[in-house]
């Protein structure tokens, strides 16, 4: 039984304003009603697995819980990383972890934020791959290129490996586009996806030989970790020692072990706007449109919009991005530079760059509708069976308006409920909780006034989620 190690650790910037620090593009429903990181869980239907390893960062561990939840998943573990180190220290950590836990079959290593157009096909690779990694070898995927691509890595296959793929005979790094060409033409050489698939125990052997300090480090994270709700968190300490390094240049560009199954099945990274608008559906013009758009002798237009109506006429080749706080305007050809923009949104402090104009919080999530000096207004959704944790603020009262849905209110000693059309307050310094008993969301209308209203101006007496 081969073990799934989804890799969610990444900050994906290149989809920005989409995609932020706080809700990276792994966790976003790009192309339909079902996140990026979902569709990679439900691709592997009819595979024979064990239950998933997901790795991603502290930050983001109640946004993958979340998700998992509604993905029906069950008995994942929940890795967390304080940093991300790279992709050889996450395999470390997924093989040390497996191989304790006796599971000796294949660990099949995948990216959470890719796309793939035949998963059938995808599923007939990696049945090839786990076939190889019974014989010790150490498989990636080469994606059978369309185009003389520049910002992908690439591999050469060298001699076959009895009809299931072939010896990886070298790594290219992103080549000129004269050399991408030379590539294309050849018939060779091959995408590098940052797929794989290798039993532990292998994984672990590689490691011990080609990278040992990533291997020690990540050991004694793993042996002194500590379980926290549903999450596992190595040594914080032990896994920040670890060198930074990605498992091809650590292991696969070292070893002779090295084996790659071509794929063959529409594979994208997703790596930027003009990829995501090579997956979507087109309109007859070419425009790939979501959201309320009207495209007027518009053409090869990618137009996203999420909180009002867009309206485009005359233009073509375009990226047009909107959320409740940020538009962005872009030639579809130029969004690979996108980071350069991002980098310097981030120097001037924009907050932007973080926080999403939804933000999420284990308990449901919140948008601020209205904010001004002395008031902010908030919608607040609370999950069914969710509680906020018991606070006080020092500056600000709340007035709490119900609009669906029953609350379960504390105010210091006194527990009562609020129906729809209801609402209470809640005095500045006084002990509250929020809780929400029903079966269905609770959705309320928070009212906020005072001399300040960060959200470091509360005081957590106690919470179910662990937070500070």
């Amino acid at each position: 039984m081969m073990t799934p190690v989804i890799l969610a650790g990444g900050n994906g910037v290149r989809l920005w304003p989409l995609s932020r620090r706080a809700r990276p593009k792994q966790f976003l429903s790009l192309e339909e009603d079902r996140s990026l990181l979902a569709r990679t869980l439900s691709r592997l239907e009819g595979l024979p697995l064990a239950p998933p390893i997901v790795i991603c960062q502290e930050a983001h561990r109640f946004l993958a819980a979340e998700q998992l939840r509604r993905a029906g998943v069950q008995g994942a573990t929940l890795l967390l990383e304080p940093e991300g180190r790279g992709t050889a220290p996450a395999i470390a950590l997924a093989a040390l972890l497996a191989h304790g836990e006796g599971r000796e079959g294949p660990l099949l290593v995948l990216p959470s934020d890719h796309h793939l157009g035949d998963e059938g096909a995808f599923r007939e690779a990696v049945a090839s791959a786990a076939r190889l990694a019974d014989r010790g070898r150490l498989v990636t995927f080469g994606v059978v290129p369309t185009r003389a691509e520049t910002g992908f890595g690439y591999l050469q296959a060298g001699d076959p490996l009895g009809g299931e793929g072939f010896v990886v005979a070298r790594f290219v790094e992103k080549p000129a586009i004269e050399r991408a060409e030379a590539f294309l033409a050849a018939g060779d050489h091959y995408w590098n996806s940052g797929i794989f698939v290798m039993r532990p125990a292998d994984a672990l052997a590689a490691l011990a030989t080609h990278a040992p300090m990533i291997l020690a480090a990540c050991r004694e994270a793993l042996a002194g970790a500590a379980t926290d709700l549903d999450f596992l968190r190595p040594v914080e300490a032990a896994f920040l020692a670890c060198p930074a390094d990605s498992i091809d240049v650590a292991v696969m560009e070292r070893t002779d072990r090295a084996a790659m199954v071509p794929l063959d099945a529409g594979w994208s990274d997703i790596g930027s706007w003009q990829a995501l608008w090579e997956v979507l559906p087109h309109d007859a013009d070419g425009n790939a449109l979501q959201g309320d758009v009207v495209c007027e002798a518009s053409r090869g237009l990618l137009v996203h919009a999420e909180s009002r109506l867009v309206a485009t006429l005359g233009v073509a080749d375009l990226v047009v991005v909107e959320t409740r706080d940020a538009v962005l305007v872009a030639d579809r050809a130029s969004s690979q530079a996108l980071r350069g923009l991002v980098d310097r949104l981030e120097a001037g402090g924009r907050p932007e760059t973080r926080q999403t104009p939804t933000v999420f919080r284990p308990w449901g999530h919140y948008e601020t509708v209205d904010a001004g000096e002395r008031h902010q207004v908030k919608h607040i959704t609370v999950k069914p069976g969710a509680r906020l944790s018991r606070q006080l603020h020092h500056h600000r009262a709340e007035h709490w308006i119900v609009v669906s849905g029953t609350a379960r209110v504390t105010l210091d000693d006194e527990t009562f409920l609020v129906g729809e059309n209801e609402s209470t307050f809640i005095p500045v310094g006084r002990v509250h909780c929020l809780e929400n008993p029903g079966l269905i969301p609770l959705e309320l209308i928070e009212v906020q006034s005072g001399s300040y209203l960060g959200e470091d101006d509360i005081v957590r007496l106690d919470d179910r989620y662990g937070r500070e």
